[in-house]
């Protein structure tokens, strides 16, 4: 058998956005750009002279509704959905250029990144890709909240979630390795309580929100229904972790679980994992493939289906 490695992949063409932010309400456009290879993900404000905030754990800014990061006093805000789509459709090196503090939340879920790499492409480029292969444990407790994670191979995930109802308890686990990201995790929305609202915009957040980016719930169940899944509050939590974890700066090789995390949780085991050396090492992917087979003396062509 040959062993073929993983190339790195940036997007075939730019790419671009417009929409609202949901917690700042404002409009914003952005703009995809293929990047070098070994650039990684880097954020370019273009309203502030093109400042650059590559998207790394050391870039953590604050995380609570959702994930920004900060270089100097320049902000990028609710990063997110579209680092998930970045890791989970195999997207290594892109420049995204934002003309506001926060990017779009267009529906909600990764979903429309997604469709859009669908359509223009990806393109390998002349370097092997890299993974962040976990060689120990790393856990982060806080209460009955939980996240670890282990070696293993693919990127396992196992999240489990209890909210109050009409969500409930949940489970979800996939293997990122399977290329199921687009169709059983990028659709799934952000959603929150009814009976928060008031409190959230008090507090300067979710003035962008709407029944056309947000799932709202309410006692009585889903107000803008129907879901895309059955299971979608649990699958939109594993989103967000996987565009959490791509602030380790590579895709992880190994299994993640975690038991009522959020955004909070999922960096502080991002930052965990930076401080610890001995916990991970770079590593390349490889695929192996039947090395070609060769035609023998005294092999007719017809014993491999060929036909002078």
């Amino acid at each position: 058998m040959a062993q073929i490695a993983h190339p790195e992949q940036t997007i075939r063409s730019e790419i671009e956005f417009c929409g609202v932010g949901l917690h700042s309400g404002a409009d914003v456009s952005m703009r995809l750009v293929p990047a070098p290879a070994g650039s990684g993900i880097v954020f370019r404000r273009t309203d502030l002279d093109g400042f650059e905030i590559p998207a790394t754990g050391r870039n953590v800014a604050k995380v609570s509704y959702a994930t920004s990061l900060m270089r100097g006093s320049v902000l990028i805000s609710t990063t997110e959905h579209l680092l998930s789509a970045l890791i989970g459709f195999g997207v290594d090196n892109v420049i995204v250029e934002v003309d506001n503090l926060e990017l779009p939340i267009l529906d909600g879920s990764a979903l429309p990144y997604v469709e859009a790499f669908q359509t223009v492409g990806l393109k390998q480029q002349r370097r092997r890709r890299e993974v962040l292969r976990i060689l120990k444990e790393v856990e982060v407790r806080d209460g009955s909240k939980f996240i670890g994670v282990y070696p293993g191979t693919g990127y396992g995930i196992d999240y489990s979630i209890d909210f109050p109802q009409p969500i409930g308890s949940a489970r979800f686990q996939c293997d990122l390795e399977t290329g199921d990201y687009a169709r059983l995790i990028a659709p799934a929305r952000t959603f929150g309580f009814k009976e928060d609202e008031t409190k959230l915009r008090d507090m300067g957040l979710i003035r962008g929100a709407s029944q056309e980016c947000v799932i709202i719930l309410t006692a009585q169940g889903v107000q803008n229904g129907p879901l895309r899944f059955a299971d979608e509050f649990v699958r939109h939590k594993v989103l967000d972790l996987i565009g959490d974890l791509a602030l380790a700066g590579r895709r992880i090789q190994g299994h993640v679980v975690a038991e009522r995390a959020g955004h909070a949780m999922h960096t502080a085991l991002v930052q965990r994992l930076m401080r610890d050396r001995s916990a991970w090492e770079l590593a390349h992917v490889y695929d192996e493939v039947p090395e070609p087979a060769e035609v023998g003396a005294g092999v007719l062509p017809e014993t491999l289906g060929v036909h002078a």
